[in-house]
């Protein structure tokens, strides 16, 4: 069975860059995509960043893109999300899970249903 873990969260001041990591332990030939999801207190989670598996497409927010960015590590079976110039309303958990791109313009680029995979999350805190 897949199973997700995140790691690379903290504290970082705004303008300042993380990359998170999510390391995955099992067989992902039953699914299509890999992506990132972030919820932050008081909101809804909201889909951030999708990888689609066949290609290596990549799918953004609007609300991250040109600032974030996600890649996959074959060897490492390891899915990063590299983000730059963050501001306090990054600050979030944020999740890995398997689902499928979405490329309508307007719409989360990711979506999870009842037989993906999610990770445990990890904190990340925007601060000064």
């Amino acid at each position: 069975q897949v199973q997700l873990v995140e790691s690379g969260g903290g504290l970082v001041q705004p303008g300042g860059s993380l990359r998170l990591s999510c390391a995955v332990s099992g067989d992902l030939m039953d699914y299509n995509s890999i992506g990132w999801y972030r919820q932050a207190p008081g909101k809804e989670r909201e889909g951030i960043a999708c990888r689609a598996f066949h290609d290596g497409s990549t799918y953004y927010s609007e609300s991250v893109k040109g600032r974030f960015s996600i890649s996959r590590d074959n060897a490492h079976n390891t899915v990063y999300l590299q983000m730059n110039d963050l501001t306090p309303d990054d600050t979030a958990v944020y999740y890995c899970a398997t689902g499928l791109c979405r490329t309508t313009r307007g719409t989360s680029p990711i979506a999870s249903g009842p037989y993906d995979r999610w990770g445990q999350g990890t904190q990340v805190t925007v601060s000064s």
